[in-house]
């Protein structure tokens, strides 16, 4: 079959209003679809929604962790006591968006831990974003109060992960 012979049989379905027609020969397969190629683009249409509304969830998830992020405490992390403490205290949040981690490796002791002494520069996490793992370094010296966020868990841009007292 010659390229001839499929543009008529195109022309032919397109003006019949069929629906389809399937054509099989020795070693070619022909199906022309007239109104199912729309039912197919509608399906892709269906399909894009779906995955675009998977990425808004993650916002929809951020939502709720970016009053904390403002609030500087999360509802698990919150005492009758801490709020006026807080005031005294740095906060250092997420400069991005990504995973959480305590540790440079599962076998690997955490970089701070309350009470732990750090400087500008020292290394208090890392963050894993698109399969990258950016450490996160303090830019404050002073002593790890309280640590936000837990291990392995996600974070959004500007949440806080830790406090610092300064003094």
């Amino acid at each position: 079959m010659d390229l001839k012979n499929i543009k008529d049989l195109i022309k032919y379905v397109a003006k019949s209003g069929t629906s389809e027609v399937s054509l099989e020969m020795d070693d070619v397969k022909i199906t022309i679809k007239n109104e199912n190629a729309n039912k197919e683009n509608q399906t892709v249409i269906h399909q894009m929604p779906m995955q675009a509304m998977g990425q808004p969830q993650m916002p929809m998830q951020a939502q709720p962790q970016q009053p904390q992020a403002q609030k500087s405490t999360q509802p698990n992390a919150t005492e009758s006591a801490e709020p006026s403490n807080d005031d005294k205290y740095i906060t250092v949040k997420s400069p991005i968006i990504g995973t959480f981690y305590r540790k440079p490796s599962p076998d690997k002791p955490v970089f701070v831990e309350v009470g732990s002494q750090i400087a500008e520069g020292d290394v208090l996490c890392t963050i894993e974003a698109m399969k990258l793992f950016n450490e996160i370094e303090s830019e404050v010296s002073g002593k790890i109060v309280k640590v936000l966020v837990d291990d392995a868990s996600p974070v959004e841009f500007d949440q806080p992960l830790f406090l610092v007292d300064p003094s």
